[in-house]
């Protein structure tokens, strides 16, 4: 039951490393762990039924990183396939935080908290009530 729920709550998005995402050791440069987390969260919106340029150009409303916290704990290198895992940890009136985790087959190697707001025109504002709607059924078990 417990992979059940986690499948429920757990958005999952895999990509491969290519070449121009290491550096000249080899490994993934440190800033594109923070490209795959975007793409990851990208993906979990999308799958949640939330058009982002819809939202933008109805009710001028964005989603914006305030704050991120990022533990790198192994090295991913050239070629090697990625699983990048978002969860809710918390969705609140205008706030979401979200645990991202990038796996290598089993091993984690790269962990973050991310906190996001929804701001528009005059700064941070509430999600609207259908968003946070679909974006609160990701979070429930």
């Amino acid at each position: 039951m417990a992979n059940l729920l986690e499948s429920v709550k757990t958005n999952k998005f895999s990509c491969r490393v290519y070449y121009e995402d290491t550096d000249l050791a080899g490994i993934v440069y440190y800033a594109n762990y923070l490209k795959f987390i975007e793409r990851a969260r990208s993906e979990w919106v999308r799958a949640r039924g939330v058009d982002q340029i819809r939202l933008k150009d109805e009710a001028g409303i964005v989603f914006a990183v305030r704050r991120l916290e990022a533990d790198y704990l192994a090295p991913a290198r050239f070629d090697d396939w990625l699983t990048v895992e978002t969860e809710v940890v918390q969705l609140g009136g205008a706030r979401i935080v979200l645990d991202q985790v990038i796996l290598r087959e089993e091993q984690r190697i790269f962990a973050a908290r991310v906190t996001l707001v929804c701001i528009g025109p005059a700064g941070a504002v509430r999600l609207p009530a259908d968003i946070r709607q679909r974006l609160d059924a990701a979070s429930e078990s």
